[in-house]
């Protein structure tokens, strides 16, 4: 498509290690944000596909583009004449910590038409969602160092 109307990045850390981080935020289940909920079919992997449900909205489909663990994936929801990508990746920091960062971006021939609700929508929401997923991965990880002592 290549015409950008929109995108941001963000981007947190938590103390978990890639692997861990890749592998927590692989498991679908863990994604709990509500009111959203989220289903999942097949592995995670390229052409896998999910829905997300809001209370009272229609379901928004959406794909597995591109999965290379346990580095980088990208979500892509078709939206009529655009595509909304959420282009995530896990890179390690050298104190063993993981930098998580989230790109999203809006294209295609009618992208311009989601513009607004695409940028008022996710401008809002990804920075909090994320710290939240950053603390739930630093969370889990202590729980499971816990548990081996």
């Amino acid at each position: 498509m290549g015409n950008i109307a929109w995108e941001m990045t963000h981007t947190v850390e938590t103390s978990a290690t890639r692997a861990f981080a890749w592998k927590y935020w692989t498991t679908v289940s863990n994604w709990a944000d509500p009111p959203a909920e989220f289903e999942f079919q097949g592995p995670f992997q390229a052409g896998s596909r999910g829905v997300t449900r809001f209370p009272g909205q229609a379901p928004i489909e959406w794909f597995l583009q591109r999965v290379y663990p346990p580095t980088t994936a990208t979500i892509a929801m078709p939206l009529s004449g655009a595509l909304l990508f959420f282009e995530w990746r896990f890179d390690d920091r050298p104190d063993g910590r993981t930098r998580i960062s989230q790109r999203i971006v809006l294209e295609g021939e009618k992208a311009d038409s989601y513009r607004t609700q695409v940028a008022s929508t996710f401008a809002a929401s990804i920075p909090d969602g994320m710290n939240k997923i950053a603390r739930a991965m630093t969370e889990a990880r202590a729980r499971k160092t816990d548990a081996h002592l």
